[in-house]
């Protein structure tokens, strides 16, 4: 069974999945930075009133199963996200002292879909994304 969640007068389901990229496609979010880009994305969604019930960071992009309240905006969300994640990782991973204006970590766009009914099959691909890259790139390499 489903968990519905509540707000006043409001009985929902909205389930999002939503991937975005680093700027320029950079491979940036590896080692110990994937590890805190998690923590990063789960204290945020906490301050939100966001659920993020399933995330993965793969080494050039985020994918993040969301439950966004109908009353948030979904564009309003990622755009939360990602600009308070760009200046969290600016301060906490890379250590830089200052007010960032001008930097940039995420690329501007982003893909969003809703789950539906298929939640369990997205939150399976997300956890096994980068098994499944590398299967893809060896077929690729063998010619098929």
């Amino acid at each position: 069974m489903r968990d519905w969640q509540s707000q006043a007068y409001v009985k929902h389901y909205c389930r999002y999945h939503v991937v975005f990229v680093p700027k320029y496609k950079k491979k940036a979010i590896f080692g110990a930075l994937r590890k805190k880009v998690g923590v990063i994305f789960r204290d945020l969604c906490l301050q939100a009133g966001i659920e993020l019930v399933e995330g993965y960071a793969m080494r050039d992009h985020i994918h993040m199963l969301l439950m966004i309240p109908p009353k948030f905006s979904v564009a309003n969300t990622v755009g939360f996200l990602k600009g308070k994640s760009a200046i969290r990782i600016f301060r906490e991973c890379l250590q830089a002292k200052r007010i960032f204006t001008g930097r940039h970590l995420w690329a501007r766009g982003y893909c969003v879909s809703t789950v539906g009914l298929d939640e369990e099959v997205v939150r399976k691909y997300i956890k096994n994304q980068e098994s499944e890259e590398r299967r893809q790139e060896q077929m690729r390499l063998e010619g098929f």
